[in-house]
Formats: C-alpha cells, sequence, structure tokens
C-alpha cells in the first residue's frame, strides 16, 4: 500500500525530478522510488559513506568542551537580557 510522504524541498530538486520522469518516461514517484533505492545500495555496498556526506557537522577545530562553554555563555547571556 502507498502512503503519502510530505517534504519541504528545493525547488530546483523538483524542477530535476520533473525533467528526469520526462525524460524516462515515468512518474515523479517513480523517479524517487528508484533514486532512493540506488542510494540505499550504494550506502549498503560501502560505496556511499553517510559519515563522508555529513562530516562538516562534525568537524569542528575546538574541542567538546569549548563548544559547551561557548553555548553555555551565550544562552546564560540570553537569559540575562530577560532577567534585567
Amino acid at each position: 500500500m502507498d502512503k503519502i510522504l510530505s517534504a519541504r524541498v528545493d525547488e530546483s530538486i523538483l524542477q530535476r525530478i520533473g525533467v528526469l520522469a520526462r525524460q524516462m518516461g515515468t512518474t515523479k514517484k517513480r523517479v524517487i522510488e528508484e533514486a532512493i533505492c540506488l542510494y540505499a545500495e550504494k550506502v549498503r555496498s560501502g560505496e556511499a559513506d553517510v559519515f563522508d556526506a555529513t562530516l562538516g557537522a562534525w568537524s569542528r577545530r575546538e574541542s567538546p568542551t569549548q563548544t559547551v562553554a561557548k553555548a553555555r555563555k551565550a544562552f546564560r547571556q540570553s537569559m540575562g537580557r530577560h532577567h534585567s
């Protein structure tokens, strides 16, 4: 049974999906399904490394302790403005 998926996607991606569907002579749904299946197979086979694709989120010059200290300082300053 098919289910409905709702997601905010950049307009350029939606256009690319439409163009691909027309070129392939199929539906947008089928383009998305095939793309997900192909990507999943790449991840399974090790050809696509999810951690490499998201490494920027974890790669920092500062230590975790410094990051936490900066976040706490920003929070305290923000709260201080509201309690004055």
